[in-house]
């Protein structure tokens, strides 16, 4: 059966909880659950293409001229500053991280990927407390857990603001097409990714539910 429920994408039991449904199935249906996901998806980005709403260019900078990626910086987990120029060359995965939610395991998968790829791919985990409050730690915290439980060797930031006023530059950037050229897009969980080139152009984004091994990943990074 299907009902409408605003929850997020996480299994409880033998459910599925979608961004914008509930679906019951059986262990043994697994392709039936792949065929939601992919019909979730679908939607979702659907409903991201045609918002207006989520997507103001209020991020320009004052004189009016858009950033390019390379041109923005992060403060890392441990503090130092991440000037994004110094990963031109390389594919980068940026993904909205938090220690206490149902995707937190994919912690594990992004490491294997980066492990794999490392030669032209970097991985840089972004976390953030504003789904469900679910990354309320500090740096020093959530740098233990990562390590202490997942072996994170990719570069982590510092907490940062995905949506809302407040919103870091670089997801101005990943989720408003005025900037990046490809895309206008939402954050709608922990977990979502976006994937850019060497070049420094958006190559897609994928939402929490595409896991980091995911072929929808992995085939871009040949």
């Amino acid at each position: 059966m299907c009902f409408i429920a605003w929850n997020k994408g996480q299994h409880f039991g033998n459910r599925y909880v979608f961004l914008r449904g509930t679906i019951q199935y059986s262990r043994k249906d697994s392709r039936t659950l792949q065929l939601y996901q992919q019909l979730n998806e679908t939607l979702l980005k659907f409903l991201d293409s045609i918002s207006k709403k989520a997507f103001q260019t209020s991020s320009t900078t004052d004189s009016g001229a858009k950033k390019e990626l390379y041109d923005i910086s992060i403060n890392g987990l441990d503090g130092s500053l991440i000037n994004l120029s110094t990963l031109k060359g390389k594919f980068i995965l940026f993904v909205n991280v938090a220690s206490k939610c149902g995707f937190t395991n994919q912690y594990k998968d992004l490491e294997r990927l980066y492990k794999e790829y490392q030669d032209r791919l970097m991985i840089v985990g972004l976390p953030c407390n504003q789904f469900g409050s679910q990354e309320p730690g500090s740096s020093e915290e959530i740098l233990s857990f990562c390590e202490k439980n997942y072996g994170v060797s990719f570069l982590m930031t510092q907490k940062v603001q995905v949506k809302g006023k407040a919103q870091h530059p670089l997801y101005q950037w990943l989720t408003q097409k005025s900037m990046n050229g490809r895309s206008n897009s939402a954050v709608r969980w922990n977990f979502q990714k976006y994937l850019v080139s060497p070049e420094g152009t958006l190559i897609d984004y994928f939402y929490s539910t595409t896991g980091p091994l995911s072929s929808k990943i992995t085939k871009n990074l040949v």
